[in-house]
């Protein structure tokens, strides 16, 4: 079997595992299923939770594409590739609490007919109020993950992280971060295609080993309408984010991908109150008090 054929079946393989454990933990939603055809060849299959007990929307979408390379990406590859292949697992959750984090993953392999081959993805929490045990165990899993693979993949990724879920309008991060990472090249010598496949995979575990426990968590605590109405303008955030800076979003745009699977990223509901502030010793003031880059999450506690 051809690389590409074995990293598709693989992620196929994890979408589907990825939303049976969601589904087990909300406890009413269940993923819709649709499959789609890319004009210019390959497709994907969207899964899509609304209205569940737990999740208010969330995605978790495969794709596995291929066409002409866009004229963006063309320093990337060399120049005889004309052609690319890329599959990958794309997933964004909007729960209904206030007290659960959105989350975010992306895994993703690229190929061309000229050789070029690559990795990248990453993985990072945006609460709407910032719990400081929570980012903790949330950037300990992802440093065992990475440490599986190398020890310098955690802060050389997390620093990428900061970087790069940063709305630069805004000077503030997205979340707590995470880490990120690109052009990851088995051909760089260190790593095989397999083990940076292994990785990827590894990756979506971790997903489901961080978010379902942060679900069962804060699922059965209420909250206030003031916490809601925080939640919607943290969300406006995050919308604007993907619609200015992400990467997957300009991606799926630039390759004429289907609009639906590449704007599932956004929140039902979302708000942007002019010139908000929130007052001072609040817990909303502390949560943006700490959406800055470079925090050492392992060490805060």
């Amino acid at each position: 079997m051809v690389f590409k054929d074995k990293i598709k079946l693989a992620f196929q393989d994890a979408q589907v595992r990825i939303c049976a454990a969601l589904e087990a933990e909300d406890g009413l939603g269940k993923f819709s299923v649709e499959e789609w055809n890319h004009d210019s060849g390959g497709g994907g299959i969207t899964r899509v939770i609304q209205d569940g007990q737990v999740l208010e929307k969330g995605g978790v979408n495969f794709s596995a594409v291929e066409g002409e390379i866009p004229g963006f990406m063309k320093n990337h590859v060399s120049a005889e590739s004309t052609h690319f292949f890329a599959t990958g697992i794309s997933i964004v959750l909007h729960p209904h609490s206030p007290l659960i984090p959105i989350i975010h993953m992306n895994v993703r392999y690229f190929e061309t007919n000229g050789g070029d081959a690559w990795f990248g993805g990453g993985i990072d929490l945006t609460p709407i109020y910032v719990v400081k045990e929570d980012a903790q165990q949330f950037h300990l899993a992802l440093k065992n993950v990475c440490d599986q693979f190398d020890t310098e993949f955690y802060p050389a990724q997390k620093k990428w992280a900061d970087d790069y879920f940063f709305n630069q309008h805004r000077n503030e991060t997205r979340g707590v971060g995470g880490i990120f990472y690109d052009y990851l090249k088995p051909a760089d010598g260190k790593f095989s295609h397999d083990a940076l496949m292994n990785y990827a995979l590894e990756l979506t575990k971790t997903f489901v080993q961080v978010y379902v426990p942060l679900m069962a968590k804060y699922k059965n605590e209420s909250f206030s309408a003031q916490q809601k109405e925080w939640q919607l303008m943290r969300r406006g955030r995050y919308v604007e984010f993907n619609l200015v800076y992400d990467r997957g979003t300009r991606f799926g745009l630039e390759t004429r991908g289907r609009i639906e699977s590449i704007l599932m990223s956004l929140p039902e509901y979302a708000s942007w109150k002019y010139n908000f502030a929130p007052t001072d010793n609040s817990p909303e003031k502390d949560t943006l008090d700490m959406l800055k880059k470079d925090i050492n999450w392992l060490d805060l506690i």
